[in-house]
């Protein structure tokens, strides 16, 4: 049986997606991640393992990253929710997009909105990592292409930028 959104299941709820406010009605059953792909349009945060154990998904919660499958999208009433489309401003692509293109960090790209968003909430946190702190702060995402060498010199030519002031 299908659920409709205007159901008696449903909520009304308020949060911010990429600095835009929205007011939605959102089915009780539905995730973060079916919200942002199939309601928003928002389609960077990819559906892998739909199980929060690849990071596919991973977008950033009030500054913190999350796995948008694991969630449900009332969870996110009155938060703010970062993506990957909300990174570029305009054509210009962020720091760390721009260190993932100029480092081949991304072998299919499948997995590189979910490295990009966990590596863009290290920077808030730790904007000078060694190579283990960056390690560690990936190991929720998981690359099927085995490029993590490459994701790992991403990483740290995004910190060298903030170092020298160029992020």
């Amino acid at each position: 049986m299908s659920i409709s959104p205007t159901s008696q299941f449903t909520s009304e709820i308020n949060l911010v997606v990429n600095s835009r406010r929205h007011t939605l009605q959102v089915a009780h059953h539905w995730t973060l991640l079916h919200l942002l792909r199939e309601v928003l349009d928002l389609t960077g945060a990819k559906v892998g393992c739909d199980r929060g154990e690849c990071g596919a998904c991973t977008i950033l919660m009030d500054g913190l990253p999350v796995y948008a499958c694991q969630l449900l999208a009332i969870q996110a009433k009155d938060r703010e929710v970062l993506t990957i489309e909300g990174l570029a401003t305009g054509s210009e692509l962020h720091f760390i997009q721009k260190a993932f293109v100029e480092e081949d960090s991304g072998q299919c790209g499948y997995c590189t909105p979910g490295f990009i968003m966990s590596t863009h909430a290290l920077l808030r946190s730790n904007p000078s990592p060694t190579e283990r702190e960056v390690r560690y702060a990936l190991l929720g995402n998981l690359c099927r292409c085995n490029a993590y060498g490459r994701i790992i010199q991403g990483v740290m030519t995004a910190a060298r930028a903030v170092q020298e002031g160029s992020s």
